[in-house]
């Protein structure tokens, strides 16, 4: 990231409204506790994800990729008043972390965790999802997205996170042939640019979000 680009997120940051003191204790135990912290949403992406929440206002909401709970949270916050998240992790050593945040946030009941593999799992939940977030494994991004695009309503909405793949998709940049995640990530842009099932909007904001609403 370049110098004026770094001074703009900060600049971002100074004027994107404040994460909840919950959120914030939960980003000091991730880089305290994780080997990979940078993982976290974290404040700007976490209040963008809060704020699409709320403009959304779901009824079900999926999320793949759970991690220690960070955006799982945010997106709780914009749920409809009868809405309920669920959210798909593989690392069942995390489990005890989401619950205990999950619980203090006084989402229990409300934010399902499934511990195990999301190309497995998808199929079982027998929802049609507002808002999809999807984080997870970037080599099976589409097969993600494939799985979950019938299961969201018309005109819901799915994000993928991760899509700059830290600007190893652009054009100019000479992908390396062993980079499997970034020739994935670049491959899944172009298919999801083609896609006449959908209109997408690239955000380049942090490591690149896909916004993407089903027609």
């Amino acid at each position: 990231m370049s110098t004026a680009e770094s001074e703009a997120q900060r600049y971002a940051d100074d004027h994107t409204s404040p994460e909840s003191p919950l959120l914030g204790r939960l980003v000091r135990e991730t880089h305290l506790q994780t080997l990979m912290p940078r993982m976290l949403s974290g404040h700007f992406q976490g209040r963008l994800l809060s704020m699409i929440s709320h403009m959304v206002r779901p009824r079900r909401v999926l999320e793949l990729g759970t991690f220690t709970g960070y955006s799982a949270l945010c997106l709780a916050e914009g749920l409809a008043a009868d809405g309920e998240l669920h959210t798909v992790e593989q690392n069942p050593e995390l489990r005890s972390r989401v619950a205990r945040y999950v619980d203090e946030a006084g989402l229990d009941g409300r934010v399902h965790l499934h511990i195990g593999d999301a190309e497995q799992l998808i199929p079982t939940l027998a929802e049609t999802w507002d808002l999809v977030f999807i984080d997870a494994d970037k080599i099976r991004n589409r097969v993600y997205y494939e799985l979950v695009l019938p299961q969201v309503r018309p005109g819901g909405f799915i994000l993928i996170d991760n899509v700059l793949w830290s600007g190893k998709v652009l054009p100019s940049y000479p992908m390396k042939p062993a980079d499997k995640d970034g020739q994935a990530v670049r491959a899944f842009n172009d298919f999801v640019q083609q896609d006449e099932r959908v209109e997408n909007v690239f955000l380049p904001l942090r490591d690149g979000l896909f916004l993407v609403r089903k027609l």
